[in-house]
Order: structure tokens, then sequence, then C-alpha cells
């Protein structure tokens, strides 16, 4: 049976992002705690070694494959930023357009820094990612 790897655990959020080896990485770390903090109103906890995720929701697919994930994330990798949204919601697509510079894989977006971003377009991601997740796996 396959077990997702990445689960919510009980390691320090803090003691993860002291750990960052770049500076400039560990700040915005600190930057985007505060404001997925903010914004969600909801408790930063670590999913898995490197995500720090916001709240929580159970989703199950057609296929019968079902988990629970964070509503919404980032993770300071060493490359970029990883930015967890919820993907096959239009209106993320719309609001990435005024973000700033950025590149997308399949679940995330990802980011050089902070500063290359435009914040409020960043708070709303997280809200209609929030709100779209909600509605579509409600508890």
């Amino acid at each position: 049976m396959y077990e997702l790897k990445t689960k919510e655990t009980d390691h320090s959020v803090l003691e993860f992002i002291e750990n960052v080896e770049s500076v400039k990485k560990r700040e915005d770390a600190y930057v985007l705690l505060d404001i997925f903090t903010e914004t969600t109103g909801l408790v930063a906890k670590m999913w898995g070694p490197s995500i720090i995720g916001f709240g929580s929701y159970h989703y199950k697919y057609d296929s019968g494959h079902e988990g629970v994930a964070p509503l919404v994330g980032y993770s300071p990798r060493k490359a970029k930023i990883s930015l967890y949204f919820a993907t096959g919601d239009v209106k993320r697509e719309e609001l990435l357009k005024d973000f700033g510079k950025h590149t997308t894989g399949k679940g995330c977006v990802y980011i050089n820094k902070v500063a290359d971003i435009d914040v409020n377009v960043l708070k709303e991601l997280i809200s209609q990612s929030v709100a779209f997740l909600q509605e579509k796996y409600p508890q």
C-alpha cells in the first residue's frame, strides 16, 4: 500500500528555518512565515522534513487515492523557494499573471526571493487557495 511521504510532523518550524543555510533564504522564510500565518490565521506546522504547511484537508481522487495535505505552504529549498497552492483553480492562473518573477511546476510556484514578487498578490493566492480547497474538500 502506498504511504504518503509528506505528513504533518511535530518538528519545530523555527528550528527548521534556523537551519536553512542561505542567510537570504532564511530571512525570506521568516517573512513568508509571517505572511502565511497572518493571511491564513493558522499555525505553521512541518510537513515532512522540509515543507512548512498551514491547515490541512483530506482529499480523495476518483482513482481512489486519498490523503491529507496542507492547505497552503512553502519550502525554502536550496535552488528556489517553493510555494504550494491549490492546483486546478482557474483564479490561481489569473493571480499569477500579476505575481512577479516566478516559474511554475506541476503543483508548485517557484520564486528566487520575496523581493521578486508582489506580496499583496501572494496574500490573495494564499486566501484563494484556502477557500478553493475548503470548498472542494469540505471537512
